[in-house]
């Protein structure tokens, strides 16, 4: 019985290829994903979607050889954004798979899979019931039939979807620079925002899944220097940046500076709030503390949860929250069934920047209250010791409040707070600190980092 631990993760396939998965762990893959949806739901169809990697058509079709032959169909949206995926798995009411390795350096390839309606499907919510029966490989249950395999385009369909939840015919015409990172952004941009008031500057546009200029990771400043560099030369207005799979947004100002997204989150939810359908906005522990304050401003309630999808999607159906936003760029929306879509977050600041007069500083201005550190990652021996040395230190400061939803948050009586906590899959430590002024955090970030790294 094959092992496939070390590839499916907490919340979706991820390895590299093909020395920890290949087409017949993908076939083993897509039987189980098809069984389980089948038992559970009484699923008869399954939509896929993959990105521009070299083994992305392999592995899909594989996937859909397995699904197939436990008696299931699959619908085949072909090549696609993460986002796009779940539009089809939310307007087809079908479970999906998109074949995307998001971020991850070229070698890499994995899976996202999702429930119909796009519902997540993660480790404790299905996840390891699939990793089980793809590692057996074996099914007591014959099916009556093998399943049919058809392709369907529904590009212009998301695009028509997301045009019709945020209008931008009627704004001040933008200058855009837009860094594809040779990823999926770079087929669903022009698409979504075709014909509109908006001068397209693009980057990289072009699908390569070698990722020939930079990694398709714009949490990682180094990725945005070209981004910001176009928009200072071409005098732009604003500037986006996408991952691989297109389903995370970075934005940039006029002025070439980064716009967190902590006040990308405010700002969407302020323009969600005042939609008067709802009144809970979901936001990672990680985010700016001025996102609560912000959302209860504009008389929202906002709802603080652990890091991750699988968690964010869950509260928010839980509270039938409107939006929710992760400190690492992840939008998600309620119109979108509650799944996260980089494109639906850019629409919205290009809405907010287009109807109003002001560049995008001064209109962010107001949503940066703090000064933060980014994540910083550590490579540790032991997280849970250097953890547990932190936390002794700091939880006997006077008015020190100590809480450990999601790896250890320290906030101090200062309002200045950091959050520690272990990556999954990694030997890391990641860090984030925010306090009220950049003194106060590098004082704070300097103190805690000596700890975990000494």
């Amino acid at each position: 019985m094959r092992d496939l631990s070390s590839i499916i993760k907490a919340y979706d396939v991820r390895g590299v290829v093909p020395d920890q998965w290949d087409e017949d762990v993908a076939r083993a893959i897509g039987s189980a994903f098809a069984e389980f949806v089948s038992n559970e739901s009484g699923a008869t169809t399954v939509v896929t979607a993959h990105d521009m990697r070299e083994s992305s058509i392999p592995l899909s079709r594989a996937f859909a050889e397995g699904v197939i032959a436990r008696g299931v169909d699959v619908v085949e949206a072909g090549l696609g954004s993460t986002d796009l995926l779940y539009f089809a798995a939310g307007s087809l009411d079908v479970p999906g798979a998109m074949f995307t390795a998001s971020h991850n350096p070229a070698q890499y390839n994995g899976i996202k899979m999702c429930r119909a309606g796009a519902a997540p499907i993660g480790q404790d919510s299905g996840l390891a019931t699939i990793r089980e029966w793809a590692q057996r490989d074996a099914y007591d249950r014959v099916p009556e039939r093998v399943g049919v395999v058809t392709a369907r385009d529904v590009l212009a369909e998301y695009a028509g979807h997301l045009r019709s939840l945020v209008d931008l015919s009627a704004i001040r015409p933008l200058k855009v620079v837009v860094d594809a990172g040779n990823g999926m952004g770079g087929h669903t941009v022009p698409v979504v925002l075709a014909d509109l008031p908006l001068e397209i500057v693009p980057l990289y546009f072009e699908l390569d899944g070698s990722f020939p200029n930079h990694e398709a990771n714009p949490l990682d400043p180094a990725n945005l220097v070209d981004v910001q560099a176009a928009v200072r030369e071409h005098g732009a207005d604003i500037g986006l940046a996408f991952d691989g799979d297109a389903d995370r947004v970075f934005v940039v100002d006029e002025r070439g500076e980064p716009v967190s997204p902590s006040a990308i989150t405010a700002l969407v939810a302020v323009r969600e709030l005042a939609k008067g359908r709802g009144t809970t906005i979901i936001h990672n522990l990680i985010t700016s503390r001025a996102v609560p304050e912000i959302v209860r401003e504009h008389g929202g309630e906002p709802v603080r949860t652990r890091v991750g999808h699988s968690f964010i999607k869950a509260e928010m159906a839980r509270t039938d929250a409107v939006f929710g936003g992760e400190h690492s760029a992840h939008y998600y929306f309620r119109d979108f069934w509650r799944a996260d879509t980089g494109m639906l977050a850019a629409m919205h600041v290009l809405a907010a920047l287009g109807e109003q007069s002001r560049p995008l500083s001064q209109l962010t201005a107001g949503y940066s209250r703090y000064a933060a550190s980014g994540e910083i990652n550590s490579t540790v021996a032991d997280a849970a010791a250097r953890t547990a040395e932190v936390r002794e230190a700091f939880g006997g400061h006077d008015g020190a409040q100590v809480d450990e939803l999601d790896g250890l948050t320290v906030t101090l009586p200062d309002g200045a707070w950091f959050n520690l906590r272990a990556s999954n899959t990694e030997p890391l430590l990641r860090l984030n600190v925010e306090a009220p002024d950049s003194a106060r955090m590098t004082e704070l970030r300097d103190e805690v980092l000596e700890m975990v790294r000494a």
